[in-house]
């Protein structure tokens, strides 16, 4: 397979954007997706189009601009105020259902049929799958379904040599990640490392990065945790 091209879902911001910054470095043509505003100054190569995760036909439509792919990485998805699983409001716990569980679904379910055999797929989920933390139960449920479900992907694509893998970062500092936190909040989190700092989008990159290269053409089937150490 020569071919060198990306899709990255909710490429627009934080991780997504040094996803997007990685492998436009490494010579991909990435496509990536936005859900409100476009981001300015793309790097050359670099195509946004606006796609909601939830409408698989929107989805469909993003595989049909960008053509034959070779990477996809599914990194949309939103998060919401934590709270106890007695007082989460049920209509935000639907909310991360619609975009973590459907919408990753929806991403995968058309990367498993239009990525180039030889391909790479990608899914973001989260560390705290493994940790228990009060408040962010259902977050962190969907994202266990998502990585159910690259588990599964990895056996059926394996024959058609598509490498599958997912990366669970711990807290990383993005604008998403900051947003409703004080000081003494991103602190919290911040020990929860041994090294007591939270993760930098380049940092979680560099595993994406790799992970979709040759360099890891032993690497299948594998959650792979950039998170300081936190699990």
């Amino acid at each position: 397979m020569t071919s060198k091209s990306a899709i990255v879902f909710g490429g627009s911001r934080g991780i997504g954007a040094a996803i997007v910054k990685a492998l436009s470095e490494d010579g991909y043509a990435v496509t990536l997706t936005y859900t409100r505003s476009a981001p300015s100054d793309l790097p050359e190569g670099v195509t946004a189009v606006q796609a909601d995760i939830r409408e698989p036909a929107q989805v469909a439509a993003v595989f049909d601009k960008a053509g034959e792919v070779s990477c996809v990485v599914a990194n949309a998805g939103i998060n919401v105020p934590p709270a106890p699983i007695a007082d989460f409001p049920l209509e935000r716990f639907r909310d991360l259902v619609e975009v973590n569980i459907v919408g990753a679904f929806n991403v995968l379910h058309e990367a498993a049929a239009r990525v180039a055999d030889g391909g790479t797929i990608i899914g973001l989920t989260t560390s705290m799958v493994r940790v228990a933390i009060p408040g962010v139960g259902p977050y962190s449920a969907t994202k266990g379904a998502v990585e159910c479900l690259l588990r599964s992907m990895s056996k059926e694509l394996a024959p058609r040599g598509i490498r599958v893998n997912g990366v669970a970062p711990g807290p990383v500092d993005t604008d998403l990640f900051r947003s409703g936190k004080d000081e003494a909040a991103i602190q919290r989190s911040a020990a929860i490392s041994p090294f007591n700092r939270v993760g930098q989008p380049e940092e979680v990159a560099e595993v994406v990065r790799f992970l979709v290269s040759d360099r890891a053409s032993w690497v299948h089937g594998q959650i792979v945790q950039p998170n300081g150490g936190m699990v």
